[in-house]
């Protein structure tokens, strides 16, 4: 068996991939696991494109625990800027010790501005941090949601993993972060960006490995359960809903009924736990106005 935490360079295949990643409960395909390996054999920032809730960001997490490295997380939002993502000078502090010098009858102008423009001074956001912390996993979370001006920044930081500090020089990384960037594809993603990485797109699970992971993530649930919450799943799936469930919804369904106690998905309690697996009046009402709960539909005998 390979070690629970191994260096990138140790790992090589893409089945050594899968076995690391099963070690850690993330059960990949091949197709992901030979992505994995290509972006980590290459250096490159693997994209993950897919829908809310297949495992992107557990991906970026398992990578993290896989390789024993930090996981940096830098989550992007609409307005997110360069600051942001970057850096910022705690200017509290620096004023502070302003105050501290002035008491102390420090006069000299320039040996101040050096001393207040320090490296303790500043406050590593996550781009600074992933660039000097070796090894580290830099998860790019939701890029879809950012600016096209932020796009475009991050693709310069991306090209050379060097970050220029006015006041302080040049910071670039030894070793390159591991990068992992995440798109919902609630818009599209600008070319560009996707050229400077490998692409990849998550699916939702088959039934045959949603089952696994049923199983795998929640040791008290059984395989007949397991069975008919993937089946469910997949019948929701399959609906024309605003937001199809995905893995992570489906774990949170079988998780409520085992919390209920229940053996098997039977129709009222598939009722009663919508809200698991649901997140959307209309999807909820849409479900139940459509009989996808009866007695065949809920327990995936259909």
């Amino acid at each position: 068996m390979l070690e629970r935490t191994t260096k990138a360079s140790d790992i090589d295949s893409p089945a050594a991939v899968s076995e690391l990643l099963d070690g850690h409960d993330y059960i990949a395909d091949e197709g992901l696991a030979t992505a994995v390996f290509l972006a980590l054999r290459m250096g490159r920032p693997l994209f993950l494109e897919g829908e809310a809730g297949v495992g992107k960001t557990e991906l970026a997490k398992t990578l993290s625990a896989m390789l024993g490295a930090p996981l940096i997380r830098l989550q992007c939002y609409e307005g997110l800027d360069a600051a942001q993502a970057l850096y910022d000078w705690d200017f509290a502090r620096q004023l502070l010790h302003l105050k501290a010098a002035e008491a102390a009858g420090v006069t000299d102008a320039r040996a101040l501005e050096g001393e207040i423009y320090d490296r303790r001074f500043l406050i590593a956001r996550p781009l600074l941090r992933a660039v000097e912390t070796q090894p580290s996993v830099l998860l790019v979370d939701e890029i879809d949601r950012a600016d096209d001006e932020f796009e475009a920044f991050l693709l310069e930081v991306l090209s050379d993993f060097t970050i220029s500090i006015p006041e302080l020089g040049t910071i670039s990384a030894a070793t390159p972060p591991v990068v992992v960037v995440t798109s919902n594809r609630t818009r599209e993603v600008h070319d560009a960006l996707k050229r400077r990485c490998l692409y990849h797109w998550l699916e939702h699970p088959g039934f045959d490995r949603e089952v696994a992971i049923l199983l795998r993530r929640l040791p008290g649930c059984t395989e007949r359960l397991a069975a008919q919450v993937a089946r469910a799943a997949g019948l929701l799936r399959n609906a024309d809903l605003v937001k199809p469930p995905g893995i992570a919804e489906t774990l949170d369904w079988a998780e409520a009924l085992l919390t209920l106690g229940a053996a098997d998905l039977d129709p009222g309690l598939a009722a009663a736990t919508l809200g698991a697996v649901l997140k959307h009046r209309e999807d909820q009402e849409t479900v139940l106005r459509g009989g996808m709960l009866t007695a065949r539909g809920a327990n995936g005998n259909a």
